[in-house]
């Protein structure tokens, strides 16, 4: 078969990616290398865990708050195998959505590891032994990261464990480590420390989410050690674990340089991703390489080889299921001669924590080092009324602008329904707006969104009114 475009790899970068070709008219085809298609983030990533998030957050609320709004239980437990089980409904159910979304855009799906055999050849090892070898004029590269291990800390995946692991146990455990204080591992301890896990995060670095606002990291560990009982040990070089059977001893050095050791049922190891570029014969296409296992890019997202392509966790940037999919889009757009565009600084990050955790744009620390005259505006949730009514006035909202042209640079927010209302933070970036402009939009009410109309006010000759 004879493709104008295949596609290696169905996460999100890489099934958007082929959608929009084939929208375009492009004869599609994709490659997976697993016998589902997501990726990562469908299969044991974003997707299952929310599902995990979701059911955790509803039995902690059961135990703590449904009382205080007048709803008694008795006998309430933790089923985690129905947990498990529900969470796996769920990535079924996207699974076969994105099986029927390529039937329906008539992109041929091959099942099997994809690789080159030349620019324009790409054999296809199927999952049943077959080998078959497709022609193709253009491919983009939509490959993904996996799971970074540390060199002296083998993941056994049975006590020593990744995110991967983490999705699926079937107990819940009494005590927890995690290496890395990070989105993962925040997210994936909420979800046991919700369920009765003692968790302890041990990161290397002096915070939590440190690449966001310090602001939101700040609060966040404020959050999570009171209503979780999260244990943070910053500083601290992890130098080893050791499965002991039925627990897990975790050795790292503490700030003075004395050994230290932690113990748990499971050790989450999670310390980042990295690209994953294994099997793909890049070599015999000419593909180079840039930094740190990456593939080297142009500003059109192609290699140094004309026509193939690299998108999402495998190129520089973020490793977002969001923005892999911005770039699908790009460069599908990109090929047949249109002129779409990425603002980089204005893909927002979000952290699907209790309260979540977002942001978009300039941090305070990063217009500080640029030198660059600001003015904030900050607007906490415990003045808001919805907020009181659904008892989740942790966090607030915060925003940057400049201080001569009021244009908002930055937009950090810490709170109930965050991810959800950081896209409001988005579009006024993308249109440039003003602090002014924002602050004199009408917010219904009572909502979680007058929030960022406050904090706007407050930002503009600080003109908050509720507060």
């Amino acid at each position: 078969m004879k493709y104008d475009v295949t596609v290696i790899g169905s996460g999100p970068g890489g099934y958007v990616a082929a959608i929009r070709c084939a929208q375009l008219g492009l004869k599609t085809a994709i490659v997976e290398k697993y016998n589902v298609l997501g990726g990562t983030c469908l299969n044991v990533g974003c997707i299952p865990s929310k599902a995990l998030l979701d059911s955790s957050e509803h039995y902690h609320n059961a135990a703590h708050t449904f009382q205080t709004h007048g709803i008694e239980l008795d006998n309430l437990q933790v089923n985690i195998q129905q947990m498990i089980k529900r969470k796996g409904e769920v990535v079924k159910s996207n699974n076969d959505g994105i099986a029927f979304l390529m039937k329906k855009n008539k992109i041929d799906t091959y099942y099997g590891l994809g690789s080159f055999v030349d620019k324009n050849r790409i054999k296809v090892a199927g999952i049943d032994g077959n080998v078959q070898e497709i022609e193709t004029d253009k491919t983009i590269i939509a490959t993904g990261s996996k799971p970074t291990a540390l060199p002296f800390l083998p993941i056994e995946k049975k006590r020593i464990i990744t995110s991967t692991e983490a999705l699926s146990l079937t107990e819940v455990p009494k005590k927890m480590v995690i290496i890395g204080g990070g989105v993962i591992g925040l997210e994936l301890g909420s979800v046991y420390a919700r369920l009765g896990t003692k968790v302890q995060v041990v990161e290397y670095m002096d915070a939590i989410i440190p690449t966001m606002d310090r602001s939101l990291g700040k609060e966040l560990q404020r959050i999570l050690k009171k209503t979780l009982g999260f244990e943070f040990f910053f500083n601290h070089k992890v130098t080893g674990a050791t499965n002991e059977g039925e627990t897990v001893t975790v050795t790292a050095e503490n700030p003075k340089g004395e050994t230290v050791t932690f113990d748990g049922d499971y050790v989450l190891v999670s310390v980042g991703r990295r690209p994953y570029t294994e099997g793909l014969g890049l070599e015999n296409a000419g593909v180079q390489m840039g930094e740190r296992g990456m593939i080297a890019v142009n500003d059109h997202l192609e290699t140094n080889v004309p026509g193939i392509y690299a998108i999402g966790d495998v190129v520089r940037g973020a490793m977002l299921a969001h923005k892999a999919e911005e770039e699908g889009v790009f460069v599908a757009e990109h090929m047949v001669g249109q002129k779409p565009h990425i603002n980089y600084n204005l893909i927002p990050g979000v952290v699907y924590t209790w309260p979540e955790v977002a942001g978009v744009g300039f941090t305070e620390e990063q217009l500080k080092e640029q030198g660059r005259a600001y003015k904030t505006g900050s607007f906490p949730f415990k003045a808001s009324g919805r907020a009181k009514a659904s008892m989740d006035t942790d966090g607030f909202v915060k925003v940057l602008a400049d201080k001569e042209t009021d244009e908002i640079l930055g937009v950090h927010m810490i709170g109930p329904r965050i991810a959800d209302l950081i896209a409001e933070a988005v579009v006024a970036m993308e249109f440039r707006a003003s602090a002014e402009d924002i602050a004199r939009m009408s917010h219904a009410h009572p909502t979680y969104t007058e929030a960022m109309k406050e904090a706007c006010l407050a930002a503009t000759d600080n003109r908050a009114l509720h507060i």
